[in-house]
């Protein structure tokens, strides 16, 4: 199981700022995700929240189940030492996406506190961020069936 974990102010992408972040979805995303990686008998849990608590809880409680973790923290990315422990802790492969590049944008986004736990980054592909995380965590780091 890959596990598909949604910061802050996810659930308004489609809404916010679409010059920025585009037109699709959370919903969106979590079925392309979903169908993707259902062709290869990979099943998939998608979680969002505004909390920092609940998606330490969500990542802690699936822990054993995950194989992967595709992770958007929003702006927990920049803040959340909680999360990187999190991450740190459970020891299950993660990619950070974001679907604008941060790098390219204000200066405080610049520094991720969670890549260094993370396997990899990808930003500023766009949602197709995400698809790209999980064929990743399916192909290298054996996130096979479910």
């Amino acid at each position: 199981m890959i596990l598909l974990v949604n910061g802050p102010n996810l659930n308004l992408l489609g809404e916010r700022e679409p010059e920025v972040y585009g037109a699709t979805t959370l919903a969106d995303v979590e079925r392309m995700v979903r169908e993707h990686c259902a062709a290869r008998g990979v099943e998939v849990r998608a979680f969002q929240s505004n909390h920092e608590g609940a998606l330490l809880d969500f990542i802690q409680e699936h822990r054993k189940a995950a194989r992967g973790i595709v992770l958007n923290a929003g702006a927990f990315t920049h803040t959340s030492y909680a999360l990187r422990d999190c991450l740190a802790a459970v020891r299950v492969p993660a990619v950070e996406v974001h679907v604008s590049n941060v790098h390219a944008r204000e200066p405080f986004r610049h520094v991720s506190l969670v890549a260094p736990v993370c396997r990899g980054q990808i930003v500023g592909l766009g949602v197709r961020g995400y698809l790209l995380a999980a064929t990743w965590l399916m192909d290298e780091a054996g996130a096979r069936g479910a």
